[in-house]
């Protein structure tokens, strides 16, 4: 018997409001002077004085670093953590995206260690840091809120580097939809589709585990009930809701089992060419799927029956092409653009069509797909992508 490790936050508050439980969350922790990670837009639509409002009320000391930027930087990295490192810090509060958390659990890493960030790379792993970190999320797509690992880029060479390990799940996580509600339909889109891709790829993953199946099975639910109505109306909390607790469930699935050639084959795309992290996933969803479930019949026919597109009584095959089906038609309905219609050039895309099926391979995550790929096969992959 395989014995699978899960790693959960210790401190988690779920609910409409749980943002204002920040000072007990601080105070459970035993932390007294947080600098917040964040970005502009955050401060800009006030969102981050919601929680500064609540730290000057109980008279707690507090900085803040909102300089992060979409793709998280080792550039930025580093300037957080100076700012972290020098500023007689004790902890850190990430606000935002699955961007300002995982900047704000790379800081943490180089804050504590050093060197630079390409050192912590996969395969290296770190379980140790001196700053426990609470995060905020205000998308419900990354799941970064409750998960081991972070995704910087190095600004010399382009390239989205992996790093894993306990010093990157945060302490305490409050998931509260309400933050979510001024989400713009884009974003809606791109990091609902994440969601599902974490949820799909746990579930078929060969590190796939009894408890990682249970939070992706009950993602893949809520995902396919609410995501549309989320699009359609960003103000139906019930779909919010329903989104936030699916993004944090997703979160929990891949974060304790892992994810796969989705993920692998996305990094490039967002390395390269700046495509969001959950649109290059929603790109690549329905035809890595296609590619890898005829080695995983029973796992992808499950997943279509926890989203309720096939019924118990369907062969498996035939669950399956109701999946790929689904996730075709989903990306049509969230106006999912292929990668010429994003406006990526054909001529440099096609280009770096050999460098991308390596970054990709080199990231680790086909090797746990179901079906694992040569580069021949990725290349192919990304052709088809673009027509």
């Amino acid at each position: 018997m395989t014995v699978a490790t899960i790693t959960l936050p210790r401190l988690m508050m779920v609910g409409g409001g749980a943002h204002k439980e920040i000072v007990v969350s601080l105070n459970k922790l035993g932390a007294e002077k947080p600098l917040i990670v964040s970005d502009q837009y955050m401060a800009k639509s006030n969102t981050l004085t919601k929680i500064t409002d609540i730290l000057d009320g109980s008279q707690i000391k507090w900085g803040s670093f909102i300089d992060t930027v979409p793709d998280p930087t080792t550039e930025v990295v580093a300037q957080g953590a100076a700012i972290l490192r020098d500023g007689d810090f004790d902890s850190l509060i990430a606000l935002g995206g699955g961007s300002p958390i995982d900047t704000a659990k790379a800081m943490a890493v180089l804050a504590t260690h050093g060197g630079n960030m390409r050192e912590y790379k996969v395969p290296n792993q770190v379980d140790e840091n001196n700053y426990p970190i609470i995060a905020i999320p205000t998308t419900a797509g990354t799941g970064s809120e409750v998960t081991r690992f972070t995704v910087i880029t190095d600004t010399e060479t382009d390239e989205k580097m992996l790093c894993m390990g306990l010093a990157y799940v945060p302490q305490a996580a409050l998931i509260d939809y309400t933050l979510t509600l001024s989400m713009p339909l884009r974003l809606t889109a791109d990091t609902g589709i994440d969601t599902l891709t974490h949820a799909i790829e746990a579930y078929v993953s060969k590190k796939n585990n009894p408890f990682a199946d249970s939070m992706a099975k009950s993602c893949m639910e809520l995902v396919s009930r609410h995501l549309r109505n989320a699009y359609k109306d960003p103000l139906d909390a019930e779909a919010r809701e329903g989104m936030m607790l699916a993004a944090t469930q997703g979160g929990m699935a891949f974060s304790n089992s892992s994810v796969c050639m989705v993920h692998g084959m996305s990094r490039p795309l967002g390395a390269h060419f700046h495509v969001p992290h959950g649109l290059s996933n929603a790109m690549l969803l329905p035809s890595v799927t296609a590619y890898s479930a005829p080695q995983a019949i029973t796992r992808y026919a499950d997943c279509a029956r926890a989203m309720k597109v096939a019924q118990k009584t369907d062969a498996d095959s035939i669950a399956v092409e109701k999946l790929i089906e689904e996730l075709e038609l989903l990306n049509t309905d969230l106006e999912v653009p292929s990668p010429s219609e994003y406006g990526i050039g054909n001529n440099k895309y096609f280009s770096l069509l050999e460098t991308m099926a390596e970054q990709a391979l080199e990231s680790g995550s086909p090797s746990n797909n179901p079906r694992v790929p040569s580069p021949e096969d990725i290349i192919t992959i990304y052709e088809g992508l673009w027509r």
